[in-house]
């Protein structure tokens, strides 16, 4: 395989390529060795898989090329992806990984690593280093024996844990549908469910890395047709949506509306904020603006920061905040380690309902108190040239350039960033009016497609 292939299914936070041409067993191997160089020399790893067919066999590829390097292998088995981050803060770990796409179709892979103090490893934090190592194959010298593999079964700890964060003794009997989309929530939310007030309709929780039903990606709505109709055909009080790897979680309303990944962030910050009064809450660039003002509202401090599950978490840290998230779903608590979860996003979500005595379309009806359009994508020739001309076009608003290119207005505003692996910008528009928002994204796409 050649270095250029080697070297682009390395992503701004993770790995990921195509199974067989992009990601390989032989693959695999070598960045397990370059992850023991790279992780603080003493220590235990963690090593965790999804239900994807080839994950097993990447999975065991890595623990081969960990203890070559002489490391403590833990094999934690079939998890969802939150799982390894839990490991690593709960056990002092000196890093952890887990073989897994995510949401991405099935006949792609990926590894996702943390190391010690649950720190996301991102291109800009330690994963140049590990790709270089592995297309320079400049490891350290091969050790005499190799390090010990042990198996560990983490998901009683770790249910007791997303238990810790709500009070279901509190909580109305809600009637609610879960599509688990094939993915790994799957197989720990029926141990998690048993301990709940809930009724619950199951979706999809069989394991099947084909992905046979619809791509466990619940960002897309198409992906929540199937969840939606069952919300509405059976008047159930809301529904819950889970990516592929578990660690994120999207809700519908009893209306059958998907809830915004911003609406998310604000029903759980109204949840934290009555429980640390006064505190921060972590926001990205493309979060509304309501969510933004409700947080103040609130007594609370908006601390925006660049998106990506890598920049969050770090800002979180930074700012010692209870709690943040993106708009894309991952929600962040400082009591779990400052990582991203999908259950307890999920958990906390049904507390924070269950608090404000209301229905979740009344949440949202509350919350969402300006025009959002979804993310566009638009496929550029010259990503740089695309962000000239909006620079001039939009002179007269205000600019900064935090993440990509944000323009404000007092009627509105909107963000274009730029994909890392793809001739992509990406945008996302607001506006007080729908008819405003109509306006602003026909001005703005009139200078993109010019």
């Amino acid at each position: 395989m050649n270095t250029a292939t080697i070297s682009a299914i390395f992503k701004s936070y993770d790995i990921r390529g195509r199974v067989g041409d992009e990601l390989t067993v032989e693959v695999c191997h070598d960045i397990g060795r370059a992850i023991a160089d790279f992780l603080p020399e003493q220590g235990i790893v963690a090593v965790g898989r999804d239900m994807r067919p080839d994950s097993e066999a990447f999975a065991r590829a890595l623990q081969d090329g960990l203890r070559k390097q002489g490391r403590q292998v833990w094999d934690i088995g079939q998890i969802t992806s939150d799982m390894v981050y839990f490991a690593v803060g709960e056990f002092n770990l000196a890093g952890g990984v887990v073989v897994t796409a995510s949401h991405n179709p099935g006949q792609y892979n990926g590894i996702k690593i943390y190391r010690d103090h649950v720190t996301a490893v991102g291109l800009d934090s330690g994963l140049n280093t590990i790709r270089d190592a592995v297309l320079a194959k400049a490891f350290k010298p091969e050790v005499a024996k190799p390090g010990t593999l042990e198996q560990h079964d983490i998901r009683n700890e770790w249910i007791a844990h997303c238990l810790s964060f709500v009070s279901p003794e509190q909580w109305p009997k809600y009637r609610i549908a879960i599509d688990a989309g094939n993915g790994m929530a799957g197989a720990i939310l029926p141990d998690v469910l048993a301990k709940l007030p809930l009724s619950v309709q199951s979706l999809y929780f069989e394991l099947d890395g084909t992905f046979p039903n619809h791509e466990a990606n619940p960002q897309n709505p198409d992906n929540l047709r199937d969840l939606i109709q069952v919300v509405k055909d059976e008047s159930y009080d809301f529904g819950i949506a889970f990516d592929g790897d578990g660690d994120r979680a999207a809700l519908v309303d009893d209306k059958g509306r998907p809830v915004l990944g911003t609406d998310m962030l604000a029903i759980v910050a109204r949840h934290y904020l009555s429980k640390y009064p006064g505190a921060e809450i972590i926001h990205e660039v493309r979060t509304s603006r309501a969510t933004q003002e409700l947080i103040r509202e609130w007594g609370g401090t908006p601390v925006r920061t660049k998106a990506g599950r890598v920049q969050i978490g770090a800002t979180l840290r930074e700012h010692s905040a209870p709690f943040g998230g993106e708009t894309t779903g991952h929600l962040f608590f400082r009591e779990n380690y400052e990582a991203d979860s999908g259950l307890i996003a999920a958990l906390v979500a049904v507390q924070a309902l269950a608090e404000s005595g209301k229905k979740l379309s009344e949440l949202v009806d509350a919350y969402r108190k300006y025009a959002m359009s979804p993310e566009i994508n638009f496929e550029v020739p010259n990503k740089e040239d695309v962000f000239r001309r909006l620079r001039t076009a939009f002179a007269d608003g205000k600019q900064d350039e935090l993440d990509g290119l944000t323009v404000s207005y007092d009627y509105g505003w909107f963000n274009v960033r730029a994909s890392n692996t793809e001739p992509v910008i990406r945008l996302n528009v607001e506006a007080v009016t729908e008819e405003q928002l109509q306006t602003l994204l026909g001005r703005i796409k009139k200078v993109i497609q010019d």
